[in-house]
Formats: structure tokens, sequence, C-alpha cells
């Protein structure tokens, strides 16, 4: 693997088409709720994930060698591409498939990194999608979901990249149709570790943070395809995000971010995504979430803020 000078590289076969192209688009929790610590350490999460239309770019061309180039605004802060979860998938799978095509990758970073909306879990699952077309793979092969989990848990979500109930440790997804919702995303420019925010939640390993009333609530059944869009805000709003709190007292800043979306016009409902720091509001319509963007942009413009929609 090679940037910014760096030379190593896995010899591996060339993919054989010239170009591929795929998106790691941003996964955004519309609710998060953990509901205990495992006796091996891992949290067991139920989430309502939705993905964004502002993505990443990753490319896949005909190359001797695995190899990674990091391009765009935020490539630096990618860290060393030895460490990427694109490679990191594409090892393991070229472990798992005899002859795996494999090439040279291209990252265009454009979303914040450490930022609760799994840019690098994204990455990867492009990564997958792309050696899937290139090695004519399923994505439904048992192979590359084994893969997918173990390069991180947000991974098998991003594969799909549709809206769904993710729970467990992120291996169980059930689809969900969720109607268009012009949001605002918002990022501080504060990376927030995943670890950092799990370690202020506390919860020791075996330790259930629901009670059984919880877990009653949480077999719920979200609303249907016929829903609304308002239908929607008013179930999420009955959830939350657990890991809210926690990340407040890592970086407090996230709660300026709330506070900023929740006072700019037409905010239905404002709250952080996955571990922090980026939070999100959803709005009736993409004009006034258009407007919210650009107040939040004037106000704050370190920020970094994005307009779109949910789906």
């Amino acid at each position: 693997m090679t940037m910014a000078g760096n030379t190593e590289a896995d010899v591996l076969p060339p993919v054989s088409s010239s170009l591929l192209v795929e998106h790691g688009r941003a996964k955004v929790n519309l609710t998060l709720r953990v509901v205990g610590r495992r006796t091996d350490g891992y949290h067991e999460l139920e989430s309502v994930v939705a993905f964004a239309d502002c993505a990443d770019r990753l490319t896949l061309t005909e190359a001797p060698e695995l190899h990674l180039n990091a391009i765009g605004p935020l490539a630096e802060a990618c860290g060393a591409t030895a460490d990427n979860l694109v490679l990191k998938a594409a090892r393991l799978l070229a472990e798992r498939v005899p002859g795996l095509k494999v090439g040279e990758f291209t990252l265009d970073k454009v979303l914040p990194v450490a930022a609760g909306i799994g840019g690098g879990s994204a990455d990867a699952a492009a990564a997958l999608r792309l050696l899937a077309r290139a090695n004519k793979l399923e994505l439904d092969d048992p192979r590359l979901i084994a893969v997918a989990q173990l390069t991180g848990a947000d991974v098998p979500v991003c594969l799909s990249s549709r809206a769904c109930v993710m729970t467990g440790v992120g291996e169980t997804l059930l689809p969900l149709s969720l109607p268009k919702m012009p949001c605002v995303l918002v990022n501080p420019c504060v990376p927030v570790a995943t670890k950092d925010v799990f370690r202020a939640l506390g919860l020791r390993n075996g330790e259930l943070l629901v009670g059984a009333t919880d877990v009653l609530l949480r077999d719920r059944s979200w609303p249907d395809e016929e829903a609304s869009l308002e239908d929607w805000v008013e179930a999420l709003a009955a959830s939350s995000n657990d890991l809210e709190a926690p990340a407040m007292r890592v970086q407090p800043v996230i709660g300026e971010v709330i506070s900023a979306l929740n006072a700019t016009n037409g905010a239905w409902l404002a709250r952080m995504s996955g571990s922090g720091a980026t939070c999100f509001a959803i709005y009736e319509n993409t004009a006034e979430a258009g407007r919210a963007a650009e107040k939040l942009r004037r106000d704050h413009p370190g920020w970094w803020v994005h307009a779109g929609t949910l789906s």
C-alpha cells in the first residue's frame, strides 16, 4: 500500500475491469438504544439506521498490487493508509476467496472521520461492493458477509446502505421503508473515539442497561411503508440515543451542536448520530433544511454542515 511517498504493497492479481466506482454514504443512527454489554465486552444495540445523500467516493482500477490512495478535502484526517478499513476488508476477503482480483483503490474523502456517521465503515463496505463486482460475487455471498462483520460493527449495514433496524452487535438487519427525510447534518470538526464514549457509558461486562419494560418496548413495530414523515418523527422522538449523554461528557461541544440545530426554524427533531460528534435535525421540507444549513454555516464557519435527505 502506498500513500504520500510510502511504498509497501501486497502482491495480488489485478482486476480485469479498468475502472469501477462506488459511494460510501454517510450512515445516520436515527435512534440508538444500548441494551447492555455482553460478557465478551461487545455492546448489544438496537438502532434505526438511515443513509444520507452525502458520501465518500471510492474507485477501483486495474493494478498489479493492492494499493490505496487517499485524496479529497479530508484525506489527511484518514490517518495512515495501512490502518484504513478499505485495505483491511480487501485483505480479509482475499483470505477467503482464492485468486481474488484486486487492484488500486482511490478514496475521495469528504465525510468527517471519527464522527458517528460510519465513514470508515461505509468506505470498507464500498470496497467490498467493488471487489464483488470485479470478481462476480453476489452481495449475499457468505464470505462477503463474514468479512463485513469482521471488518467492523457498522460495515454490514453499510454494505447494503438501506434503512433498517440494526440489532445485536450490528449483524442483524431488518429492512425499513422510510420516507425521504429532509435533514441537516452538522459536525463540529472534533473527532470522538467510539471507545471513549462507551467508556464514559461505563457498563461492566454482562451488565444490562435496560429493564424488562424497556425490552418489551423494544419489540414494538416501527411505522410501515405508508407512514408519513410526521408519523416517523413522532415515533423517533419517543426513542433516544443512549450514547448522547456520555458523548457530551467526552466532548461538550456536542450539546452546542444540538442546541444550534434546535434553534433553527422548522427543526422537528435534533439528535446525535452514533457515538458522535455528528448531529442531525429533520425538517418538513428541503427548503427549510437549506435555510437552516445556511444559518449554521454563517454562525459556525468552522463546522462541517450538510443539507440533504435521509432515506
